[in-house]
């Protein structure tokens, strides 16, 4: 079962079914392609102050080994560059996003953007499930608890097999154990061209590709979104003040985490809360 890919002008039924089929989908065009050719430049300008293999996915060693020796991770990209939130108020992703998430939340965040920089002879990435973040709510009823993040693996340039494409098991979002992350054999690479994405649920198992060039960096970006009673990888509302958000959308807003989360029509409490009000009130 090879991934599927769809051009963004697909109607949004064809992307949905096909994402709910196989736990991941590519679709062509994406993002605009200067948009994304803005992101590059301001993630490769930004590149030069973070080390190789630096990044501990707050977890130390154990964190590093995940994101690779050769690999140049890091996030806050607001900071960096206008595109970013253009990029958030893209409006098929957000369409998919509502989809996907809204039928388990009152409205949902970012969950984390970052820079992922494959460096040359980087080993493949271990395989999982970007669900094991929140394991205490995707175990449970697993393979039909919610589904608690989207993400997209976007180009910021063309990606290939070879420079380290992301790796996916379509259909491993269905499989009846929680634990079994699957084989380097059972996957195919996500390759894309400039402002293609893949976007994958996180039930699917996927993992990053191995870099086998001698001297080429794999140049993409990680753009995701998590339920809005789950706290997120990203610390965003701190990275932010009122002030640098004063001119972003309303949806930008709510997804770094300067609204207020509202149940409703779910069941459940205001959360993130500013006075014992909403935060956009006061």
């Amino acid at each position: 079962m090879a991934l599927q890919r769809i051009s963004a002008a697909s109607p949004l039924e064809q992307i949905l079914e096909t994402l709910d089929a196989d736990g991941g989908v590519i679709i062509e065009g994406l993002f605009e392609v200067a948009v994304i050719e803005q992101m590059r430049e301001d993630i490769l300008a930004a590149a030069a102050d973070f080390q190789p293999g630096a990044a501990t996915q707050g977890l130390g060693q154990d964190g590093k080994a995940f994101v690779g020796r050769n690999t140049i991770r890091f996030s806050s990209l607001g900071r960096l560059s206008e595109a970013y939130f253009a990029m958030l108020d893209n409006p098929l992703y957000a369409a998919i996003a509502d989809a996907v998430l809204l039928p388990h939340c009152g409205s949902y965040w970012v969950n984390t953007g970052q820079a992922m920089l494959i460096g040359p002879q980087s080993p493949a990435q271990m395989l999982h499930r970007d669900c094991d973040n929140w394991p205490a709510v995707s175990a449970q009823g697993w393979p039909d608890s919610p589904e608690v993040t989207l993400s997209a693996m976007i180009a910021l340039a063309d990606v290939t097999e070879e420079l380290g494409a992301t790796r996916v098991i379509p259909g491993s979002h269905r499989w009846g154990d929680y634990k079994e992350n699957g084989t380097a054999e059972l996957t195919y690479p996500a390759e894309m061209k400039v402002g293609d994405a893949l976007v994958y649920t996180g039930k699917v198992v996927h993992g990053g590709g191995a870099n086998r060039t001698d001297d080429q960096w794999r140049l993409a970006m990680h753009l995701s979104f998590v339920l809005g009673w789950l706290v997120p990888e990203e610390s965003s509302p701190i990275d932010y003040s009122d002030a640098d958000l004063a001119q972003q959308s309303p949806r930008v807003k709510r997804l770094l985490g300067h609204q207020s989360y509202d149940p409703r029509p779910h069941l459940g409490g205001g959360l993130w809360l500013r006075h014992v009000d909403m935060i956009e009130t006061t």
